[in-house]
């Protein structure tokens, strides 16, 4: 078995893969209008409309209504990304910190309200 991705149902797919495109910097391929993919080297964030959710079970999943989890990412330097997002990103929910397993880490919410981490490992943690 291989972890592939992460689906994220969205009332409004071409914002939210413009804002993750924008965010990560990973162009998204689009399948149809209501799907598309942002692949990086270990792991795919898929983004698909709220009309792709009958196919699998009619009410199965709703829009912008997650309050569990959170989508993280491997940065190079989260302070520069930090920079880089400012202005960008509208609800910044920390500044970088850094945590006491060792991870310096910046967390946000995308349009729908989704918890996004991005984080650098600190060098020389025991």
């Amino acid at each position: 078995m291989n972890f592939v991705s992460i689906r994220i149902i969205t009332g409004d797919v071409a914002r939210l893969v413009g804002f993750y495109e924008r965010a990560t910097g990973v162009r998204a391929s689009w399948a149809t209008d209501d799907f598309a993919e942002l692949t990086t080297a270990s792991a795919t964030l898929a983004i698909a409309g709220t009309r792709t959710v009958p196919l699998f079970a009619p009410g199965s999943a709703r829009p912008a209504d997650n309050h569990s989890v959170i989508i993280e990412f491997l940065v190079d330097d989260v302070d520069s990304v930090h920079r880089n997002l400012t202005g960008f990103v509208a609800d910044f929910v920390n500044e970088p910190t850094t945590m006491p397993w060792g991870n310096r880490s910046l967390l946000f919410r995308d349009p729908d309200g989704n918890l996004v981490n991005f984080f650098t490992p600190v060098a020389g943690r025991g």
